[in-house]
Formats: structure tokens, C-alpha cells, sequence
């Protein structure tokens, strides 16, 4: 796996990657420590709140970047979006109030939902091996889960020493350095297809592929399930473990931590799993054990003792994180055999906007409904939607779902490229683009 880093490209961003992501999960125990220092015990409807806010910025800014992306010199254009979050991050140990809270996430969230796709979108450019791509999701998924599992610890460590307002600081160093090491490398340029479609064509292009492709479908239904279980860990945890059992700013860091144990594990295994079982055969499971495990914590919730609830918690969010990575890593290899090179930053931004639209259910939700019935009733129904999605999924992605796929082109206008010079019916990599709108989609 880690002789990719070979490619001294992929080696720098990779590297800002990890730094970023550290910088970022500091926050993220920062922002919830916040929140209850803010609202107390109605800390969990503060952050599903904000991580709602988040959610918007995401779906509204994400397709508008997948559109204009062909057009923009990469490298500039993601130093801009780091300094921009270093700048934000900067103002959130001063923020008294809960109305500055949402106002500050808007502005980091949105600057990430142009930073993120593009950044996904630029490293199947760099590393055009199917192999070496595979290894590439793999090792990005780790750096999540090692940014899951080390940053709560770091964040431990460090809310004892200087207290938990200086973890922003954390995120600024981070966001600087990712912006340094994009700078110094240069990226491949966007590929031109030389199309003079308007750019508000472009900017929906993404979202056309996506609900033409029967796999990207049943992709969709599963970012509802990972974002049942996301949402009920990142928005719950706090009340758990402070509200409901009484513990640290330290206890609830490593419940974190858990979570990301769980993903790390996920991640060593799956290059290797994923060489003998297709991704349906890995992700739609997975998808099913997460709504499995948020239904058995809902009974553990409401007959264990304190002690034995810690333990639970403990080992379900260990799980949950296997089953989160699990569903997740593959996502890039979806995405990459569903779009030609050009169309790659709008697909990208589509699948961000459309799983950070599932987040923003899950999110508030998770939140409102833990503030407002509890944690049991709020398990049960983020339990419910993942075993949805689950089911969805296995209906909207074809259990034979080839790579290749023959179709017939006598429909196409003559000025279409495929026209050229080839015949009416041969062979073409399963890509769904406007264009071949005219073809029939492909039976179950």
C-alpha cells in the first residue's frame, strides 16, 4: 500500500491530507466540548444544528465547484479554500455565543465543499493505475481513521495541558501546512473535452450521470445508512458520555477514538478483501450490520448499568467505525469507473453533495430527536434508516453490474464523438453521461 508514496505528487497531497485531517478532528472534539460548555445538556441539538448548517453549505456549494472545476487551476484554487478554513478556524476560540457557532461553521463548511471533491477528483489523475487507485482509497480511508483514532487522543492530551479552546489553534497550524504542500507540487490539468456546454449544464452534469447510473443509485442509499451511523456517534457521543454517564472531556475523546480504531481496521483489511469480493459484495453488508448494531445498542441503552453502558458504547462505536470504513472506501472506485476523466470533479462533486444531503437528515436529526425522546427512541429510528438504505441499495444496484457494457449508437446525432470513425454497436466502459440518455438503462 504505501509504495504509491513513491509518486512524489500523491506523497504531498497525501501528506496535506493527513495534516489537515488532523487539524480537523481536533476541531471536531473542540466544537462538541463548545457546544456543552455553550448549551449544556442541550449540547446535542446545538451541534446537529451546526453540523446541519455544515450539511447546506455542502450541498449547495459542491455541484457549482463539480461545474466550474474544469475551468480552474487546481493547485491555486485549493491553497485559496486551506487559507480560507485556517482563516475561520482562527475566530472559533473567541465565539461566546451559539448564533457565532453556525455563523463561522457556514463559512469553514462551505470553503471545504469546494476544497474536498476537487482535492478526491484530482488523485485518480495522478495515479491512473486501477491498482495503484485502489491502494490510494485505502490509504486515504486509513489517514480517516488514523484522524478518527489519534486526534481525540491528541485532543485528550492536550485539553489537560492548555484546555480545550487552544485544539482550534491545532486546526490552523493544519490547514496552513495542507495549503504549503498542495503549493508545491503541480497537478494535472483538468481534461478538456472541448464542449461549449453553458456552465449551468455543467454544474447538473454530475447529478445526470449519478441518477443514470444504477450503481451510483444504489450508492446514494447507502450514504443514508453510513450517515445513520455517522450522525448518531458524532452528535451523541458528547451526551453519552458526559450527560449520561457522567464522565471527562478525556472519556469522551477516546469514545471517539473507538470509532476510528474500528475504521483503521476496516481500512488495513479491505485492500485485500476487496481483491477477492466485489464492492456490492462488501459495501450493501456492511451497510446492513451498521443498522444491526445501532438497533442492538437501543436495548444495551436502556437496560445496562453505567458501567456496562460505557463498555457497550466502547465496543458498538468500534464496530459501527468498521462497518462506516468498510462502506465508504469503495466509493472512489464507483465513481472513477462511472465517469470519463472530464467528467470526474462534476461526479465527484455530486456524490459529495448528494451523501452530505443524507447528512443533513441524519444530523439534525440525531440531535433533535436525542434532545427531544431520548437516546433510545433516537437509535431505533437511525437504525431504521441504515437498514433502509441497506435494503435500497441491494434493489438499485444490479447484482450483475459490469464494467463494460455493449450498447447500440444508432440512436446518437452524427456530430457525437462516439460516431467517429467507430461502428453502430461495440464495447464502451458502463459510463452514463447526458449524451447517452439515449441508450436504455441496463436490465437487473
Amino acid at each position: 500500500m504505501l509504495a504509491i508514496l513513491r509518486n512524489r505528487t500523491y506523497r504531498h497531497l497525501f501528506a496535506a491530507q493527513v495534516i489537515a485531517l488532523t487539524g480537523t478532528g481536533l476541531m471536531t472534539v473542540a466544537l462538541a466540548l463548545l457546544a456543552y460548555e455553550l448549551a449544556g445538556e442541550n449540547a446535542g441539538a446545538v451541534l446537529g444544528t451546526a453540523l446541519a448548517i455544515k450539511m447546506v453549505a455542502y450541498v449547495a456549494v459542491a455541484p457549482v465547484v463539480g461545474g466550474l472545476a474544469v475551468r480552474l487551476n487546481r493547485r491555486m484554487f485549493l491553497v485559496v479554500l486551506d487559507i480560507v478554513r485556517a482563516s475561520v478556524a482562527l475566530a472559533l476560540p473567541f465565539v461566546d455565543s451559539v448564533w457565532q457557532i453556525y455563523l463561522l461553521v457556514a463559512l469553514l463548511q462551505a470553503a471545504s465543499a469546494g476544497f474536498t471533491p476537487t482535492f478526491q477528483a484530482t488523485i485518480p489523475d495522478i495515479l491512473t493505475d486501477e491498482g495503484d487507485y485502489t491502494r490510494a482509497l485505502s490509504l486515504s480511508r486509513l489517514a480517516y481513521d488514523l484522524e478518527n483514532l489519534l486526534s481525540p487522543l491528541l485532543a485528550a492530551a492536550l485539553i489537560g495541558l492548555v484546555g480545550f479552546h487552544w485544539l482550534f489553534g491545532g486546526t490552523v497550524i493544519g490547514f496552513l501546512v495542507s495549503a504549503a504542500l498542495v503549493l508545491s507540487v503541480n497537478l494535472p490539468k483538468p481534461a478538456a473535452d472541448g464542449s461549449a456546454e453553458p456552465v449551468s449544464d455543467r454544474m447538473s452534469r454530475g447529478i445526470r450521470i449519478y441518477l443514470a447510473t444504477p450503481r451510483l443509485r444504489g450508492l446514494l442509499a447507502l450514504n443514508l445508512s453510513v450517515a445513520a451511523a455517522g450522525a448518531m456517534v458524532l452528535v451523541n457521543t458528547v451526551v453519552l458520555v458526559k450527560g449520561r454517564l457522567g464522565l471527562t472531556d478525556t472519556d469522551m475523546a477516546v469514545a471517539l477514538a473507538a470509532f476510528g480504531a474500528g475504521s483503521m481496521l476496516a481500512a488495513l483489511a479491505l485492500p485485500r478483501l476487496l481483491e477477492r469480493a466485489n464492492d456490492r459484495m462488501v459495501m450493501i453488508p456492511a451497510a446492513a450490520i451498521m443498522a444491526v448494531l445501532l438497533f442492538g445498542f437501543a436495548v444495551v441503552v436502556e437496560t445496562a448499568t453505567p458501567p456496562e453502558l460505557w463498555v457497550a458504547l466502547l465496543v458498538v462505536w468500534a464496530l459501527l467505525g468498521f462497518g462506516y470504513a468498510t462502506t465508504q472506501v469503495p466509493v472512489g472506485r464507483l465513481l472513477r469507473r462511472s465517469a470519463h476523466a472530464n467528467d470526474r470533479p462534476a461526479v465527484y462533486a455530486a456524490q459529495f453533495a448528494s451523501s452530505h444531503l443524507c447528512w443533513l437528515v441524519t444530523y439534525p436529526l440525531a440531535g433533535w430527536l436525542g434532545e427531544a425522546a431520548g437516546m433510545t427512541v433516537t437509535l431505533i429510528c437511525l437504525g431504521a434508516l441504515a437498514g433502509a438504505g441497506a435494503f435500497i441499495a441491494a434493489r438499485q444496484w444490479p447484482v450483475h453490474d459490469p464494467e463494460i457494457l455493449v450498447h447500440d449508437h444508432q440512436d446518437l446525432p452524427p456530430e457525437h464523438p462516439h460516431l467517429a470513425g467507430a461502428t453502430m454497436r461495440h464495447a464502451h466502459p458502463y459510463r452514463v453521461d447526458d449524451l447517452h440518455a439515449h441508450w436504455p438503462t441496463p436490465s437487473r
